[in-house]
């Protein structure tokens, strides 16, 4: 919601307005919270160490690029990755769903298959995290298990926590949902073992992701043209991701010049009519995360952008010795 970032009157009144339905969802969460620390609610267990990559609001704010960056990093020290994901947006007939590269978004989510498609580990979909995970032991041996969102799901005992925070929006006006975009009180920030700005560095980290687009995809051919290629000419751009503008921006300033934007809903459903209005003769282009959804109706002239996640900062290295240490102590 547009007031949450905002500070402008009409927001903040707004804001305040919602105010005594947001202190009962923090009153509820935080009783909830208390119950699983008396484990008077019960939480799963995992056999195997579980990282979980998630955030404190609502919306993407780049998540599953560094899932990506996470299995690869984890991958070079030998070991085995398992993904777990509730499948947002998924309308398969039964869960716990093993996801594939092949997969349709509808049915498995949008983001699954695109971690599926990039990194070639065994991905699991379930609103249940413990079936999930309990799935895919049953059919690979994992070494550890990485939960794409579900930093709020405590059934699920977790080792290591990152927080993702999109450096344009910050946490917005502070307060939580509905008066603002939180899901817990910013202290929540204290108890994780990495907190990566998305962006640049912003005064909650100095340990920023940078997304690298080095080429683009053609959604019919699967040529590859070096984005250089494209700087001065004329094209459109849609983007169905949590920051919209975030990708417009990244085309600008790779020279693109931009005729029609459309910014879309995260995990929107896409058709042909969706997409049909843009000029046939200029390029169109769009997110990896939406090309997954776009394969059986693309036209020639569409182009998506692989990304890859570069996350620098003093607190990474850390962080990654510090779970390969507590993997081979397992």
């Amino acid at each position: 919601m547009d007031f949450w970032y905002k500070q402008n009157f009409s927001a903040l009144v707004i804001a305040w307005l919602l105010l005594p339905f947001s202190a009962l969802f923090w009153l509820i969460a935080q009783i909830r919270l208390l119950l699983f620390k008396k484990n008077i609610l019960s939480s799963y267990h995992s056999p195997v160490p579980v990282i979980v990559v998630g955030n404190i609001s609502v919306g993407g704010n780049g998540k599953t690029p560094v899932v990506i960056w996470l299995v690869q990093q984890l991958q070079k020290q030998h070991f085995k990755v398992g993904v777990i994901s509730r499948g947002y947006g998924s309308q398969s007939g039964y869960y716990p769903r093993l996801v594939s590269s092949k997969d349709e978004p509808i049915q498995c989510g949008d983001e699954p298959v695109l971690i599926a498609k990039r990194t070639n580990v065994p991905v699991c979909i379930s609103a249940s995290r413990k079936e999930a995970i309990e799935l895919l032991l049953k059919e690979y041996a994992c070494d550890v298990i990485i939960s794409d969102d579900g930093l709020q799901h405590y059934k699920l005992q977790r080792d290591f926590e990152i927080i993702v925070i999109d450096a344009d929006r910050g946490i917005g006006n502070g307060f939580v949902m509905p008066s603002g975009p939180l899901r817990e009180l910013p202290h929540r920030l204290k108890s994780v073992d990495l907190i990566l700005s998305n962006g640049k560095a912003t005064e909650y980290s100095n340990n920023v992701i940078t997304l690298v687009p080095k080429y683009a995809i053609n959604l019919v051919t699967a040529e590859q043209r070096l984005m250089f290629a494209f700087s001065g000419e004329i094209a459109n751009a849609i983007a169905g991701i949590g920051n919209p503008q975030r990708f417009f921006t990244m085309l600008q300033e790779l020279g693109i010049k931009l005729d029609t934007t459309q910014a879309l809903q995260d995990h929107q459903k896409f058709n042909a009519d969706l997409l049909s209005k843009f000029n046939k003769k200029q390029p169109l282009f769009m997110t990896e995360k939406d090309a997954v959804k776009c394969g059986q109706f693309a036209e020639d002239n569409w182009w998506y952008i692989p990304v890859e996640a570069e996350i620098t900062g003093k607190d990474v290295p850390i962080f990654i010795d510090k779970v390969v240490q507590g993997l081979k102590n397992e």
